[in-house]
């Protein structure tokens, strides 16, 4: 049981660094939407309100996307090492993942399977 917890983590880490991958290319889509409302007229609001809601909105979601993947590469180092309090913060991320379809459903339910089984406890416990 030993290598699929090790497997966990690793997959952990992997969907960590896509998503802060993915977070930054948002987050220069939103540079971009921020730098096309700067470059508009002064005197037209409906494109620099666009503008500005879009930067924004790809902000929020690079920032979240950051926050995520941060906390998925964080927990699978962690639960690399066996770290007693990393199984249960890697369980929630696990359901949280559920929802992501296809990968996320997909990690999720390895990721379950592997950190609730009976002999992958006892390896946290020390």
């Amino acid at each position: 049981m030993r290598k699929h917890v090790d497997l966990a983590g690793v997959l952990y880490m992997l969907w960590g660094a896509m998503t802060l991958l993915l977070s930054v290319s948002l987050l220069s889509t939103g540079l971009a939407a921020a730098a096309i409302g700067a470059s508009a007229g002064a005197g037209q609001t409906g494109p620099n309100l666009a503008a500005g809601l879009v930067a924004a909105a790809f902000f929020a979601v690079a920032g979240a996307g950051c926050l995520f993947g941060g906390a998925h590469l964080w927990v699978g180092s962690r639960v690399r090492r066996l770290r007693d309090w990393s199984r249960p913060v890697a369980i929630v991320l696990a359901i949280v993942d559920l929802v992501l379809v296809p990968f996320g459903t997909a990690l999720g339910i390895y990721a379950l399977w592997a950190l609730l089984h009976d002999d992958s406890k006892g390896l946290f416990e020390h």
